[in-house]
């Protein structure tokens, strides 16, 4: 029997690889280097392709003629060639809400650890400072406003876990039905929203629409002593702008998980910032997350393979239309 080639760019979790050794028309193949080198020795042959965030050029897409489906590991899908993907009748699938709970948790934790300093907190304390605690002022998110730009899967648990620590939330989000029972209040223009924002949490992918949303212009709207949280892509803030709100003293603090350039060089003037709370990509990279985001990784080939494909969890649904 001709076995269906999982090619897997990055490693998934056991559990989802448990998914594919229970399948006797499939094998697969990990491969944990992704240099285009090697991608371009192994994609060929492949009957479909996970990948987590290693960036998939369009070369190597080019040589996967036999491939059914690009399947992410996660719900961005800036590092595939999606439009070439179409072109070659190639459905690109993401996991859905899978990560949305982990995302949401952790993009609280950077708008806590900003509005409460705790950079600062924590290095006075191992520094022997523990008089910092007079002069290291925090302030409060209940009765603030928090303006989400996009309010998708993450960001709906953003809203309710910001209201349940006493935030008035606004959205804006033109993709977003006015009919939302969610407690939230939307708004049409960005720049009116920016104005009323006491912190701003992005929740949108990396687009050429998006590309510096939050820009010079966009921050000097905000109100004084606004927080600014990223935990969706980089590229959607421009760092340079945000540095210069932070150091005139128009940021209380900002929380950022996602960066222009990854890994961030530790010369990144980000990083000598004490307001400005640092992770490394991770917002999404719990233990429960990447169990539940490799299964879905997996799920989809399968279906893919199965002629059962979930199109809400495909990118460019018109080659589904195609097939049909």
């Amino acid at each position: 029997m001709t076995k269906n080639k999982v090619l897997i760019i990055q490693p998934i979790h056991e559990k989802a690889l448990a998914l594919l050794d229970a399948r006797d028309d499939v094998s697969y193949e990990v491969l944990t280097d992704f240099s285009e080198e090697t991608l371009l020795k192994h994609v060929g042959s492949a009957d479909a392709i996970t990948v987590r965030d290693a960036p998939i050029s369009r070369k190597v897409i080019e040589q996967a003629i036999s491939a059914r489906i690009v399947s992410r590991h996660g719900v961005g899908f800036d590092n595939v060639p999606v439009d070439l993907c179409t072109e070659m009748n190639i459905p690109v699938t993401i996991v859905g809400p899978v990560n949305a709970v982990s995302v949401s948790e952790h993009t609280m934790f950077l708008l806590l650890a900003a509005a409460r300093v705790g950079i600062e907190l924590d290095s006075a304390v191992r520094e022997g400072r523990f008089a910092a605690r007079a002069n290291t002022l925090s302030v409060e998110l209940n009765g603030k406003t928090l303006l989400l730009i996009g309010c998708g899967r993450i960001g709906t648990k953003v809203a309710h876990r910001a209201t349940a620590l006493g935030m008035r939330v606004l959205v804006f989000d033109p993709y977003l039905s006015d009919s939302t029972d969610m407690p939230i209040t939307l708004i049409g223009s960005l720049g009116e929203a920016l104005k009323q924002a006491d912190a701003v949490s992005l929740h949108v992918p990396l687009t050429d629409e998006t590309q510096g949303i939050l820009g010079e212009r966009e921050l000097a709207l905000l109100p004084q002593g606004a927080i600014v949280v990223n935990a969706s892509r980089g590229g959607l803030i421009d760092e340079n702008a945000l540095i210069h709100a932070m150091r005139s003293g128009k940021l209380h603090g900002a929380g950022l998980d996602t960066f222009e350039m990854e890994p961030l060089p530790p010369e990144s003037p980000l990083a000598a910032e004490k307001r400005i709370v640092l992770s490394p990509h991770s917002a999404a990279l719990t233990e429960d997350a990447l169990i539940g985001m490799g299964m879905k990784t997996v799920e989809n080939v399968l279906a893919a393979f199965d002629g059962m494909l979930d199109p809400e969890l495909v990118v460019n649904k018109e080659v589904l239309e195609e097939e049909r």
